[in-house]
């Protein structure tokens, strides 16, 4: 007699949550400081100058990152609660119409109209509200907001982006920053597209030329910027 093994299986869209916030604060980390270095390296600054300015970035943009996150998310999180007490109320005043519209949902998917009755009576019997969440809202435990994981999460992966374009300033002279500084931060990139690609499950080429051509971009145009203001200014 074969033995059956229950496990449990890890899909890796259980990882978006934390992945979208630490992917973007890292970027943003590297791209903002290294461009802002860049910006102020153009307009012949001292040394002690562009670390100030890097040093002031990552603190204010490790801030505003943590800040914008928790705000943004917060508001899904209250659009998810608002939904589900509208929907708690709809169960509790029409337990049939709800049932109804579950079965709906299921026939929609393929189930003739009987199975969709009876998977939607004993779905609610077990928990109304959790299967209306699921198959009407589209919330699940993996999706629901946490604003406070994303708030610290995209602090974090900023701050440890922004680190390494200051720390190629502090290994370089200051004569060799607008070489050192973009070249080692397209090289930081191009790993934290092929990291983000790889726990994600996803293909490592397209990630890694998406995050190095708009992290140039944005480097480029931000030293450009600063050439012209250090000869006009």
């Amino acid at each position: 007699m074969r033995s059956l093994h229950h496990h449990r299986e890890h899909h890796l869209v259980e990882r978006i949550g934390w992945l979208r916030a630490a992917v973007l604060g890292a970027n943003d980390g590297i791209v903002s400081t290294a461009s802002l270095i860049l910006g102020i390296a153009a307009a012949s600054a001292a040394k002690g100058d562009i670390l100030l300015a890097g040093g002031a970035g990552l603190v204010a943009g490790a801030m505003s990152m943590a800040a914008g996150e928790y705000v943004s998310v917060s508001s899904q999180s209250d659009t998810e609660h608002a939904d589900l007490s509208r929907e708690r109320q709809e169960l509790k005043a029409d337990p049939v119409a709800e049932r109804d519209e579950l079965a709906h949902i299921y026939e929609k998917r393929g189930l003739d109209g009987a199975l969709a009755q009876e998977v939607a009576r004993q779905l609610m019997a077990k928990d109304a509200l959790g299967a209306h969440a699921h198959d009407e809202l589209g919330i699940s435990k993996i999706t629901t907001a946490r604003p406070i994981q994303a708030a610290f999460t995209s602090a974090a992966t900023f701050s440890a982006g922004a680190a390494l374009p200051l720390l190629a300033v502090l290994l370089s002279p200051v004569h060799w920053v607008l070489w050192t500084v973009p070249l080692s931060s397209l090289i930081f990139l191009a790993v934290l597209g092929g990291l983000g690609a790889r726990t994600g499950g996803a293909g490592y080429t397209r990630a890694i030329i998406r995050v190095t051509f708009w992290g140039a971009l944005a480097m480029a145009i931000t030293a450009g910027i600063g050439l012209i203001i250090g000869k006009t200014v």
